[in-house]
C-alpha cells in the first residue's frame, strides 16, 4: 500500500503543490509548498491582466502571451520539486527518525501510531488492541475453570 499512497501524493502535489504532503500529514513541508507556489504565482503570473479577461480561453491567451520562460520555468520547477519530495517521503525515503519515539510504533513499517486507531494509518497494518498492566494484573488473578 505504500506505493499507492506515493502515488496519490505525487498526483495531488502535481495538482497543488504542497497536497500530497497534506496527505501524508507533514503540514510544515504542505505551508511551505503551497505559499513557494502561491508566492511565485502572485510575483510572475500577469494576474491584473488574466482578471480582466473576459473568458476563460482570452485569459489562457494572456497567460500563455504574457508568461515569459524563466517564469514558467521556476513555477514548473516548484512543481517538480513538491512531486518528487512528496513521493519519495511517501514511500518510506529518506527514513524518518520516528523509531526514537516516545509513544508506540508500527511492527511492519515501524512509524509512530495514532492511539485511537486499530490500525497503522501509515501502511495499514491491522493492530492488536494493547493491553494495560491493570489488565493484564486482573486477568492472572482471576480464577480460571
Amino acid at each position: 500500500m505504500t506505493w499507492l499512497r506515493a502515488l496519490a501524493a505525487a498526483v495531488l502535489s502535481v495538482i497543488m503543490p504542497g497536497a500530497g504532503h497534506a496527505l501524508i500529514r507533514d503540514w510544515l513541508r504542505a505551508i511551505v509548498f503551497a505559499g513557494l507556489y502561491f508566492s511565485a504565482m502572485l510575483y510572475f503570473f500577469p494576474i491584473e491582466l488574466v482578471a480582466d479577461a473576459t473568458t476563460m480561453t482570452d485569459a489562457m491567451e494572456v497567460l500563455s502571451a504574457e508568461t515569459d520562460t524563466i517564469s514558467q520555468f521556476v513555477l514548473s520547477f516548484l512543481v517538480l520539486f513538491a512531486t518528487i519530495d512528496a513521493t519519495f517521503r511517501a514511500a518510506g525515503f529518506p527514513p524518518t527518525g520516528n523509531r526514537s519515539s516516545d509513544g508506540p510504533s508500527c511492527p511492519q513499517c515501524g512509524k509512530e501510531l495514532d492511539d485511537d486507531l486499530e490500525f497503522c494509518h501509515w501502511c495499514t497494518t491491522r493492530l492488536e488492541p494493547v493491553e494495560s498492566d491493570a489488565d493484564a494484573q486482573a486477568r492472572d488473578e482471576t480464577p480460571q475453570p
